[in-house]
């Protein structure tokens, strides 16, 4: 079986580095290239027509939006996963209007980001809660609810305080620490609008958040 080649554009070194070490360690991604701004990663689409492409959206000159359009332009058969920090429906919008296949945060767990860009090379959209909050909102004209402000940290700390795990289980599921998680915690309360954690975890059964044993 042919490995998932893919193409790293952000540009910041240190996240290059570290996504190409990350997808280096499985043995169905092959790194094909990496790139800091819109030019060069064009180039190397066309030159190794990867499979899909990390795609960040801020860069010097032309940003992570428009360079999309580009690469889908020079291949068309290649998929653009973007992967930043901006959440906003703006960015979720001209991303997917640009033809990005996928919109994550690079607070993103590892396993999330590998199974988005297997999904990404099947023609699968791979989004984050919040990507898909918006593509609801365009299509039901709802308003926004609490949750899709929610980080993925925070998503999966929630569904872990409704399973009935504490902060240091959930410390030790996410390996942070147990201050760290109070802080996730009470920023969850807050963007929800609930008081403790029994109110958190009736809200996300309420809303699908997760699965009912």
């Amino acid at each position: 079986m042919k490995p998932i080649r893919v193409l790293i554009v952000d540009d910041h070194e240190i996240v290059r580095e570290g996504l190409q070490i990350l997808l280096n360690e499985e043995s169905d991604f092959e790194v094909v290239g990496m790139a800091g701004e819109s030019d060069a990663a064009v180039a190397l689409v066309k030159q190794h027509k990867p499979d899909v492409v990390l795609m960040d959206l801020v860069m010097p000159g032309l940003d992570g939006i428009e360079t999309t359009r580009r690469v889908i332009s020079v291949s068309p058969s290649t998929r653009v996963l973007v992967l930043t920090t901006f959440a906003d429906d703006q960015h979720v919008r001209d991303a997917i209007q640009a033809g990005a296949i996928g919109y994550l945060l690079k607070d993103v767990l590892k396993a999330e980001l590998l199974n988005a860009i297997r999904s990404a090379a099947a023609g699968k959209p791979a989004l984050h809660p919040e990507a898909q909050q918006f593509l609801m909102r365009q299509i039901t004209g709802n308003d926004v609810l609490p949750h899709a402000s929610l980080t993925t940290r925070e998503f999966n700390i929630l569904r872990l305080i409704a399973e009935g795990n504490s902060n240091k289980e959930i410390a030790l599921a996410l390996h942070l620490t147990e201050g760290t998680v109070k802080g996730y915690v009470s920023a969850i309360f807050d963007k929800l609008g609930v008081a403790d954690r029994t109110q958190a975890a009736l809200y996300a059964v309420k809303h699908g958040l997760v699965k009912q044993k």
